[in-house]
């Protein structure tokens, strides 16, 4: 008995000595590992999200899921281009020479998708552009319905389609969420790529907040900020479409792709869905209205002139006195503008604004920038030798106006 206790004994002590030795060569060995206000070393890559099925039949699972509810769409856009009288000057390197404004039309297409049960289509603003005179519906099951535009913020590239009375419209597609996105994961392109009906192209998430000037068909280009970029292919007519994770969430609305002509691939960026979400929900309370990225509206006082300054051969051409003082050239008024409206002409010198000396352009833009759409000013103009008092109300600035004076500005 003696012996036991004391082979116990001298075991206990091993185990206390052994356990000592264990902790102080851990201490000397694998400090700033783990313990207060330390981060333990990553090990292993993070285990998958448990979800049933492999790869290709979850995004085959999620291909099913939101395919019915994406709409192609077929838009008819009315526009004007200059044409010269003789189309054979410009054989004979004639430049300037006589020309009229002529009406066009334009068909294009695009794609979307549903975002409310009322039938609002979710869809890239520069789908439904200002001129945008019809809109036809295609959806999943060959059904053609007509749409009319019904709101849109061309800051965001964003708008929303409205179809009525279909009694056959498919579920909305179901919102992610932006925050939860990971690098590497999968993105669904769904849409229509040079007018394929329902085409289906697979990639990954590449990146996040990618800032991208893209140019709209006019060649202006405007700086769209906060961009997702994936790798699964976007072609034209994937426009609106919408990009969904393997569980058929909608992570993006397709946008655009990297300029081509700089040998990029596999490159394709889109608008992420929690401003998606934000952005459709602020056009859907803002019926018939084109609203900038505040969601406001532009909210910028609007003359509607273009003007010149005076030069000396302005003040030859339309024979301004020198002891008439400075101004501003009304050069052009589009007829659209608040000044169409008025008794403001073409040739016309803008002395005044509300008691305001006007030395040039620059004293206009900045003093019609200060006030607010609605407002009536008083201009005091000279017009061919005499002055005249011009009473107008200020419109507010029109948002393709807008975006391209924030380019400008950029």
């Amino acid at each position: 008995m003696k012996r036991f206790f004391g082979t116990a004994i001298v075991g206990l002590i091993g185990a206390i000595l052994g356990s000592f030795s264990m902790m102080l060569f851990a201490s000397t060995h694998f400090t700033n590992v783990a313990g207060p206000g330390n981060t333990p070393p990553l090990v292993s890559a993070a285990p998958l999200p448990a979800s049933g099925g492999s790869d290709q039949e979850r995004i085959v699972n999620a291909v099913k899921r939101v395919e019915p509810s994406v709409v192609s769409l077929l838009v008819t856009v009315n526009g004007t281009r200059v044409v010269p009288t003789d189309p054979f000057s410009q054989f004979f390197g004639g430049n300037g020479g006589p020309s009229v404004q002529q009406r066009y039309q334009e068909s294009a297409s695009g794609s979307g998708f549903v975002y409310r049960s009322d039938g609002l289509i979710l869809t890239n603003y520069h789908v439904v552009p200002k001129g945008v005179s019809k809109i036809m519906v295609v959806f999943a099951n060959g059904d053609h319905v007509p749409g009319h535009f019904y709101a849109g913020n061309p800051g965001v590239d964003l708008a929303l389609v409205k179809v009525d009375n279909y009694a056959k419209l498919p579920p909305p597609v179901e919102f992610g969420d932006s925050s939860r996105l990971n690098a590497g994961q999968w993105a669904i392109a769904v849409g229509e790529p040079f007018e394929l009906k329902q085409s289906v192209s697979v990639g990954v998430v590449s990146g996040f907040n990618r800032d991208e000037p893209i140019q709209d068909d006019s060649g202006v280009a405007h700086l769209f900020r906060g961009m997702l970029q994936t790798s699964a292919p976007i072609n034209p007519g994937n426009s609106g479409g919408p990009l969904v994770d393997d569980q058929g969430r909608l992570i993006g609305v397709n946008q655009s792709t990297a300029n081509p002509q700089v040998g990029a691939q596999g490159i394709g960026f889109a608008i992420p869905v929690n401003l998606v979400r934000a952005t459709a929900a602020n056009l859907a309370e803002n019926p018939g209205k084109t609203i900038d990225a505040n969601g406001t509206g532009t909210g910028v006082a609007y003359l509607g002139v273009a003007l010149g300054s005076l030069d000396n051969n302005t003040r030859a051409q339309i024979n301004y006195p020198e002891a008439d003082g400075d101004g501003a050239v009304v050069m052009q008024i589009p007829s659209d503008g608040p000044a169409a409206k008025s008794d403001l002409q073409p040739g016309d010198v803008i002395q005044k604004i509300d008691d305001k000396e006007i030395k040039g352009p620059d004293d206009v833009i900045n003093t019609i920038k200060a006030m607010k759409p609605g407002q009536t000013v008083r201009l005091q103009v000279w017009s061919g030798g005499t002055k005249k008092l011009v009473i107008l109300t200020l419109g507010e600035q029109p948002a393709d106006l807008y975006m391209r004076n924030q380019q400008q500005n950029q």
